[in-house]
């Protein structure tokens, strides 16, 4: 034993002995490397792609979705690797995603991210209506999109001089009641028409809320904002109806509000 240890010792101070250890096994090492790296390269790996064309803005389903083996070569870029990033997002709206392509992160985006992504939001009958707001009216821009709200009438009666002089009454009397109840916002947007609340870091004034009401509603209200004989305010007040698990319906909530517009006004197709 000691004899065998005296030789190794022996062995490994010869510095010629060394350096040539030294070197197989640095040719070893990046023999091996090598070999990965070369094998990293050309192993096929798994991605989703198209197995239809997906026109721009569309839902992009798990059917439309198949999974295909590539080599490394074609991951150049912004492919999307993992099919859980795309289910259930949309293609842009400025790209055709063809049949056969790979996902890329550039084609695929959010519905918020779509430029009339609203239009996804509400019912066949319904009309979109654009209610101007601020940041006071929107009581510090706390409405967010999925909020429910109730719409409330202000008006004032405003007496021109010489209804006055004629006898009239009810000059300035302010009459305030809520109109409909329950109205979901689609969208709040500032005044260039960009989501408020999708870049934070920008901190967007709201200008403007967006929601749908069957034609009726729609109609009614903006009678309402057209009535200028009683310089008429439109105004919205949040509800919790958004915190439960079966929000109220929309409705109106004063028949007689809705009668005394309809008395005021004139509206034709």
């Amino acid at each position: 034993m000691g004899n065998l240890t005296t030789g190794l010792k022996k062995f490994m101070q010869n510095k010629n002995t060394v350096t040539v250890v030294g070197v197989i096994a640095a040719i070893i090492v990046l023999y091996f490397a090598y070999t990965m790296r070369i094998s990293s390269a050309i192993s096929p790996v798994v991605v989703p792609y198209a197995k239809e064309q997906i026109p721009a803005g569309t839902l992009i389903s798990e059917a439309m979705i198949g999974t295909m083996e590539v080599p490394p070569s074609m991951l150049e870029g912004d492919v999307i690797r993992n099919t859980g990033e795309i289910i259930d997002k949309y293609s842009s709206a400025d790209t055709v995603i063809p049949q056969g392509s790979l996902f890329y992160k550039r084609s695929v985006v959010e519905k918020e991210q779509l430029p009339a992504n609203i239009i996804l939001d509400y019912p066949k009958g319904y009309v979109l209506y654009n209610l101007s707001v601020s940041t006071n009216t929107t009581y510090g821009n706390s409405v967010y999109p999925g909020n429910y709200i109730d719409i409330w009438l202000k008006a004032v009666n405003k007496l021109t001089d010489e209804q006055v002089q004629a006898g009239a009454s009810g000059a300035n009397q302010i009459m305030y009641s809520k109109l409909i109840s329950n109205v979901k916002v689609l969208a709040v947007k500032d005044a260039n028409g960009q989501p408020v609340f999708q870049n934070l870091d920008e901190n967007r004034v709201p200008a403007m809320i967006v929601f749908a009401l069957p034609e009726e509603y729609y109609t009614l209200l903006r009678k309402a904002s057209y009535m200028r004989t009683y310089d008429t305010t439109i105004e919205l007040v949040p509800t919790n109806e958004s915190l439960k698990d079966e929000p109220g319906n929309l409705e109106i909530s004063s028949e007689d509000l809705k009668e005394w517009i309809n008395q005021n006004t004139y509206w034709t197709n």
